[in-house]
């Protein structure tokens, strides 16, 4: 099951009390690379954070991965898990009278 995750940081969270994490966090997400859960990794452009594309058999299976992230570990920030499915409506462009 393809999964998009979002970052949510926590109340108090900050960039200061991320920075001693950041090293850790960064080796935990190439290794859950490694490991197929994460399949793309992005930095946010509205606001500091991650969105990450995962590879999961479930929706609890990846909330359960993405609570190993350190910062996670450290009640700085939880996760967004929305479950993602092929977009079927292709053949509606096709259909007699749309051009």
């Amino acid at each position: 099951m393809k999964l998009l995750c979002l970052d949510i940081p926590q109340p108090g969270a900050s960039l200061e009390k991320y920075q001693p994490h950041m090293a850790d966090e960064a080796r935990h997400a190439w290794q859950m690379y490694k490991g197929g859960i994460v399949r793309d990794i992005y930095f946010r452009q509205d606001r500091p954070g991650v969105a990450i594309i995962a590879e999961c058999e479930s929706v609890e299976a990846a909330k359960e991965a993405l609570r190993e992230f350190p910062l996670a570990k450290a009640g700085l920030l939880d996760w967004e898990v929305i479950p993602l499915g092929p977009f079927l409506n292709w053949e509606s462009l096709f259909a007699p009278g749309n051009g």
